[in-house]
């Protein structure tokens, strides 16, 4: 016969030993939880599966990774593949077991602002749409196809919303381009850029325009407000708006070294020989850059550089300034 205090310790392991199975048993089925709303969780090639375990409880599909550690040691570990998957808030460990042992059940695509329409379409392939699927997307994200009440013609270039974006089953390209140009008409209005829009001269087609190249010449939102000021400031002067970023777009690249062949190209969206706004958007646009191109601060700048590493753009008047600035970006190795 067990000593009374010997007893208690007995006791009480086994009050915690039942404690313990129930908690890990209401994490491997939360019946009392019960399952949420749909959520996504998108599944980058090679991540471990701790990882991806981290992911589920981040979106809420799972309560507890050191439960879920447990039951793959008990159970199992397995591989996930790469892709998107819809699973439901409050899974039991077996239906998300069963889930992730299948391929993806949902493609997704993430819009980025800075993103061309063109990589959109290589975005909706690499997440395992057909190349089919995305050469019609290019094709029919055009204003005569899907109308945008910011343009009447042309690509949807710019006029796409960000974000991400679910794809679901049958669902055709078309239907997708009109989500997302519905998108872009919700979030320009949600910084009050509506069509009917005008300012500095410029209509709300050319506003657009003048935010994409925002997007990309200014990248971090803190130089986004001066760069839009360089912009309306060089276009009141009504020389060139000499913008590298406009330059790469029309030969397809997404940042790079701009050389003198390339600004002594004859094409529509060389600001250097051009004069005045692109024909079109050059990538989405965030609302930060709509934000910053509706609401510039007031300035004489009408030049601008990168000097540190971090992002940090000097603004400057004149172009002796602006030659310190970039030398100063030298002796720091930038440029």
């Amino acid at each position: 016969m067990l000593s009374k205090p010997l007893g208690r310790i007995v006791a009480g392991l086994v009050i915690v030993i039942v404690i313990m199975v129930t908690w890990f048993a209401l994490q491997v089925d939360p019946i009392f939880h019960g399952k949420g709303k749909n959520v996504i969780v998108t599944v980058s090639a090679g991540e471990s599966l701790s990882t991806v375990a981290n992911a589920l409880h981040a979106k809420g599909v799972i309560a507890s990774t050191l439960a879920f550690s447990i039951d793959t040691a008990l159970f199992g570990s397995y591989q996930v593949a790469q892709g998107s998957y819809e699973i439901a808030q409050g899974s039991s460990f077996s239906h998300v077991r069963s889930i992730f042992n299948a391929p993806p059940n949902v493609i997704a695509v993430d819009v980025l602002a800075g993103q061309t329409l063109h990589e959109v379409a290589v975005n909706l392939i690499a997440n395992g749409e057909s190349n089919s699927f995305g050469d019609k997307f290019v094709a029919v994200a055009t204003a005569s196809v899907t109308p945008s009440p910011f343009h009447s013609s042309g690509l949807l270039e710019g006029l796409i919303g960000t974000g991400l974006y679910i794809i679901k089953p049958g669902e055709s390209p078309a239907q997708l381009a009109a989500t997302m140009a519905k998108r872009f008409v919700e979030q320009a209005a949600s910084v009050g850029l509506t069509p009917s829009t005008t300012m500095q001269g410029l209509n709300a087609y050319q506003l657009v325009i003048a935010a994409s190249i925002v997007e990309k010449e200014g990248y971090y939102p803190v130089n986004m407000p001066k760069v839009a000021r360089v912009i309306y400031n060089r276009l009141a002067r009504g020389g060139p708006l000499q913008m590298d970023a406009t330059v790469l777009y029309y030969l397809g690249m997404d940042g790079g070294t701009v050389t003198p062949t390339m600004l002594q190209t004859q094409e529509p969206y060389n600001t250097y020989l051009n004069t005045g706004l692109t024909p079109t958007p050059i990538c989405a646009v965030s609302t930060i850059a709509m934000r910053a191109t509706l609401h510039p601060p007031v300035g004489t700048w009408l030049y601008f550089t990168l000097i540190n590493e971090d992002g940090q753009m000097a603004f400057s008047t004149t172009f002796a300034q602006q030659l310190k600035e970039e030398k100063l970006a030298e002796s720091r190795g930038i440029g």
